[in-house]
């Protein structure tokens, strides 16, 4: 299946955090979730970083201003959970921080991630073939995959030739 060059820019989907925002409560109204004031307010503070962000960075976010979720730390949380859940965010295990899913219409899907050690940039990098060949070799050695996290640290293009 061919790839666009688009899919893989690290802005693609997500350079309009309002935007954005707005096709994830078009997913939940068509899927029937419920994208609380909480939910929403963490969905575009993840969106509105265009970087991977702390789970911590976002409860000072939340915390700073006065809106849903300011007064109890553990809303932004279950606010994470659902957002993961539902395949809108995704978590970047190795450096334990979030990042908006470049497809908010699609499920929860696997998707390996170019993670850049000096602008700390992370591009979803969209190629179905390696979630694929990963799964295969897994089933191939009798393992029963139940989930994917495949992260590549090195350098983003801009900052190899900076």
């Amino acid at each position: 299946m061919p790839r666009s060059r688009a899919c893989i820019d690290p802005h693609h989907h997500v350079h309009d955090a309002a935007g954005f925002v707005r096709a994830v409560e078009r997913a939940c109204s068509e899927r029937g979730l419920r994208l609380t004031a909480v939910r929403a307010r963490v969905l575009t503070l993840v969106a509105e970083a265009g970087k991977p962000i702390k789970a911590y960075d976002l409860l000072e976010r939340v915390r700073d201003g006065d809106g849903a979720g300011a007064a109890a730390p553990p809303t932004v949380y279950r606010a994470l959970d659902f957002l993961l859940a539902n395949g809108f965010i995704h978590k970047l295990e190795s450096i334990n921080a979030f990042v908006a899913c470049h497809h908010p219409n699609s499920a929860q899907h696997s998707v390996p991630f170019l993670i850049c050690n000096r602008c700390h940039s992370a591009t979803e990098l969209e190629d179905a073939g390696i979630v694929v060949s990963l799964d295969a070799a897994a089933r191939a050695l009798g393992f029963a995959p139940q989930a994917q996290t495949l992260e590549v640290h090195g350098l983003c293009a801009k900052c190899a030739t900076a």
